[in-house]
């Protein structure tokens, strides 16, 4: 895996997460695998990514906690590991939804969503949202970014 920042970015939460998911592979293996892939032909298949590319995302979304390594062995074969999504990895859906709600508007395709984001017990739609302790959601306007305590000078 990458090395830890240093200096103040060390201290951003960007960069640190970057360091994870910054590479340009790492959102769409973690895309399939919370499709349900785990095994490393599939992604192979599904990506069409070099298995060197491939093994080098997923060691280090292994070692970020994203994904899990677990063995298994079908019959007759040796055995091998499946990736399998962490609690962590898991959170990082609303990371996936915010980018193709993002893609969908801004980089559109012409076909409509690839996916949409549903209620798992109603089917019905849902959306991102900034949105206040009290329930209240707030357009990306209405939101400031400010320093929080793990910034220098703070």
């Amino acid at each position: 895996m990458s090395t830890t920042p240093r200096g103040l970015n060390a201290r951003c939460s960007v960069a640190r997460s970057l360091e994870v998911l910054g590479e340009k592979w790492a959102l769409l293996v973690i895309r399939e695998a919370a499709l349900g892939v785990t095994r490393f032909a599939d992604f192979r298949a599904r990506l069409g990514v070099a298995p060197d590319v491939l093994a080098a995302r997923l060691e280090t979304l292994v070692e970020g906690g994203v994904l899990e390594r677990r063995p298994y062995q079908d019959k007759g074969q040796r055995q091998r590991d499946e990736y399998v999504l962490t609690a962590a990895g898991a959170e990082l859906k609303t990371i996936l939804a915010a980018f193709v709600a993002w893609g969908d508007v801004h980089r559109p395709s012409g076909f409509g969503p690839s996916t949409v984001y549903v209620e798992a017990a109603t089917a019905r739609p849902v959306h991102l949202a900034f949105m206040t302790d009290d329930g209240r959601e707030l357009a990306p306007e209405d939101v400031a970014a400010v320093p929080g305590p793990g910034r220098l000078g703070v």
